[in-house]
């Protein structure tokens, strides 16, 4: 099982080719083996794409100049997956094939929709029938297709007992569509991620991993407090058993991914306390 970064944690710290270097370095002698790397983050976008990113906690940076095939080959990193849209893949799945294989990686990830009703079954169903398709093409030149959740997907479709997720689950092709599942997002929505994960067997592939849990800064004045991102080990999410379920499940790579909530403020002293964890259970 890899040990990975989302390149999403490394805007603040990639704002030039060389800070982009140190950050990956860092990352290596921390003990990750890989990167998760992001369509919009390793080729040019738009000022509006960084300027949605940014107000949603994640700053993508200026680095789509870079060259992080080097970058990456330098540092000692792989890439273990591209997260790219399901617009794209259905548009030119071909380019998408093209640019995963110069990052020597055969796997694409999307994540849930944006402005999208995941209590109709009509919308799901042709968003099931358009990952099957993606997932067709992409297996055709080699590659796999995931979905990435968030919390979204616990949404209750069409006021029944079943989820957006069960949905997805049983109307995609486990021949051409597979999970990489976040347990942040639902263990944020109180679902038992343990029951989730064991749904999932071997159709998760990939793991999103994260904390859970407060961070003070002053004494409160309730006793309730917000939740958010925390290195791992330091919350309350049941890790050990995650742990054990997905390497059951046969999952590839362990990703890490928080937002903003890092300790000092700092992405890379995260991530490198967040190892101290990994590296006792997953040796390099």
């Amino acid at each position: 099982m890899q040990k990975a970064v989302q390149q999403i944690m490394l805007g603040t710290v990639t704002k030039t080719e060389r800070q982009a270097a140190e950050t990956l370095c860092a990352i290596r002698a921390a003990g990750y083996e890989g990167i998760e790397l992001n369509g919009f983050m390793v080729r040019p976008t738009s000022f509006l794409v960084r300027v949605l990113t940014r107000a949603a906690g994640m700053p993508a940076g200026k680095g789509g100049n870079y060259d992080w095939c080097a970058l990456l080959k330098n540092a000692g990193l792989s890439a273990v997956s591209l997260h790219t849209d399901l617009g794209s893949l259905k548009r030119d799945p071909d380019a998408f094939l093209k640019e995963a294989e110069t990052f020597g990686t055969k796997t694409g990830v999307i994540t849930g929709m944006y402005r999208f009703d995941y209590t109709d079954p009509k919308a799901l169903g042709k968003l099931c029938d358009d990952l099957n398709r993606a997932g067709e093409a992409l297996q055709k030149g080699g590659a796999e297709l995931l979905y990435h959740n968030h919390n979204i997907e616990l949404q209750r479709v069409g006021g029944e007992a079943g989820t957006a997720y069960e949905f997805i689950l049983s109307h995609t092709d486990p021949a051409l569509v597979n999970f990489e599942f976040d347990s942040y997002w639902f263990s944020e929505s109180g679902a038992d991620i343990c029951a989730w994960m064991q749904k999932l067997g071997s159709r998760m592939r990939l793991w999103h991993i994260n904390d859970r849990g407060a961070r003070l800064h002053k004494t409160p004045m309730t006793p309730i407090v917000n939740s958010d991102s925390m290195e791992l080990g330091t919350g309350s999410m049941p890790l050990d058993d995650l742990l054990e379920i997905a390497r059951s499940n046969g999952v590839r790579a362990v990703v890490l991914e928080s937002h903003k909530n890092w300790i000092d403020h700092d992405p890379i002293k995260s991530l490198t306390l967040s190892a101290n964890w990994l590296n006792e259970r997953i040796p390099s």
